[in-house]
């Protein structure tokens, strides 16, 4: 494998990783229910895109854990 010949400076390194940031996700609000969605997908509490229905959704029936009698 190649080894480098000179070391890289800490101004070289830093320039390198300048790029390696992490963005926060950016969120659009749902046009049916207001809900935060993921731009360009298919929002999860409605079902709907671009203001129509693509999915059906079915009700959540409580938490995780609860079980039902």
């Amino acid at each position: 494998m190649a080894l480098p010949k000179r070391r890289h400076s800490h101004a070289r390194t830093g320039q390198k990783r300048a790029h390696l940031a992490l963005s926060v996700p950016r969120y659009v609000v749902c046009a049916k229910c207001e809900a935060p969605v993921m731009p360009h997908n298919v929002c999860r509490k409605c079902g709907s895109y671009q203001g129509r229905q693509v999915l059906k959704v079915r009700e959540r029936k409580g938490k995780k854990g609860e079980r039902r009698k």
